[in-house]
């Protein structure tokens, strides 16, 4: 029955997926906002839900394992799992604003997570405080995004094929009914997904900690995954890209922030290597945009970067 559910749960999300990329590039074009910029908000917080309701619930259980191993595990997985397949089907081209400031943005959230969760918080991890600073970083960063977009609006969906905002007449009724029919088969499918992929995997006898690191995580990506991929098919490269950083942000700001607020987390089984992987791979996005290719994703370095997450994994279970 696990293994059906899984099937079911995938299958819910690739037309969860394609309904919320529609809907989210119908909005883009009805506010005059950039793609990417709507990829960075609704998009990556619609499909960080699942990570929200694992982490939250979590927080509330005491199982701060769970709530802090799905989020970096996320993380990881959106960057390099993600990012590598999205740019082997095809190469991804970063605008100036990705490199000058969403990158580095990603890369400034994660050291923060890194530094509270290992030098500040006693014992170690994301107490109230640190919670509650992350949560309000968090809205300071979706208004500085926003504001940052409107300027820099004539370069900021240089990710699509041909540079141009997309148009659209989709009518408010059937954009608002996309989002939320999209939204509600993404997370419906996260969650029996997770749920199945979690049964097999304790059947197996896989520790929570590294359930919540690679099973867990890759479970409550998986709408990212699906609507990434679902975005690049369309063309929507700087959606895509603006989905898997947006979604980075949130979980760190935004998830672990609501659940330590909610409940201290403490680190647990997570180690450091955990959180220093998760700075590791925002800063490799950036090389990868600034010395290797050039603003953008090549299929080899996406090929490289699944390289990388599976070397982890293994590294993880030794």
């Amino acid at each position: 029955m696990d293994y059906i559910l899984l099937i079911v749960g995938l299958a819910l999300l690739t037309v969860g997926a394609d309904l919320l990329t529609k809907g989210c590039v119908g909005m883009a074009a009805r506010f005059r906002v950039p793609e990417f910029i709507v990829g960075l908000t609704v998009m990556a917080v619609g499909t960080s839900m699942p990570e929200l309701t694992v982490s939250t619930i979590s927080a509330i259980n005491g199982s701060s394992d769970m709530a802090i191993g799905n989020v970096t595990g996320s993380n990881l997985f959106n960057t390099l799992i993600i990012l590598g397949i999205c740019a082997i089907i095809r190469p991804m081209v970063f605008t100036r604003e990705n490199v000058r400031r969403d990158i580095p943005l990603c890369i400034a959230a994660s050291a923060l997570l890194l530094v509270m969760a290992l030098y500040i918080g006693s014992p170690a991890g994301i107490g109230r405080v640190e919670g509650i600073i992350l949560f309000l970083m968090y809205i300071a960063f979706v208004v500085y995004s926003i504001r940052s977009a409107k300027k820099d609006a004539p370069d900021a969906d240089a990710g699509t094929d041909d540079g141009k905002q997309s148009q659209s007449t989709m009518s408010w009724g059937r954009i608002l009914l996309f989002i939320v029919v999209g939204l509600a088969g993404l997370i419906y499918g996260g969650n029996l997904c997770l749920n199945s992929a979690t049964a097999i995997a304790r059947a197996w006898g896989v520790s929570e900690a590294i359930i919540a690191i690679t099973i867990v995580a890759a479970g409550t990506s998986l709408p990212e995954l699906a609507s990434s991929v679902a975005a690049i098919a369309n063309g929507k490269l700087s959606l895509a890209l603006g989905n898997v950083i947006g979604s980075n942000v949130a979980n760190i700001l935004l998830i672990l922030g609501l659940s330590g607020s909610i409940k201290p987390l403490t680190m647990g089984g997570i180690t450091p290597l955990d959180m220093w992987m998760v700075v590791g791979s925002a800063v490799l996005l950036l090389l990868s945009a600034l010395a290797i290719g050039q603003r953008r994703i090549t299929r080899f370095e996406g090929a490289l970067y699944l390289a990388v997450y599976v070397g982890y994994v293994i590294l993880l279970m030794k």
